[in-house]
């Protein structure tokens, strides 16, 4: 099952989004707050042709990680977090690129 350890959000893989481990409050709120700091300030120093590519492999990844919420074992409020973080991602990606 490689797919658990792709990386989804920044150093956070598959399996910490979809598992038991971490705990939703705080550990994966944290971890989640965390990448998404350092993401969008990398951000800043990226070509309009890296963003894009950032944008594509952003909504591919969110793309990956909800392919599974209908099976009833995976942690439903951590996918919810974690698309949430996603969509914030995608929308400051979309930010830089119109500016």
């Amino acid at each position: 099952m490689h797919y658990l350890d792709q990386k989804v959000f920044g150093k956070i893989t598959t399996k910490e989004i979809i598992g038991a481990e971490p705990p939703i409050t705080p550990d994966t709120q944290n971890l989640l707050e965390s990448e998404f700091s350092i993401l969008a300030s990398e951000l800043e120093s990226c070509s309009k042709e890296e963003l894009e590519k950032l944008l594509e492999q952003q909504q591919a990844a969110e793309a990956h990680v909800n392919s599974r919420p209908g099976a009833m074992a995976l942690s439903q409020p951590k996918i919810q977090l974690f698309t949430e973080f996603s969509q914030k991602y995608i929308q400051k990606i979309r930010e830089k690129l119109d500016s």
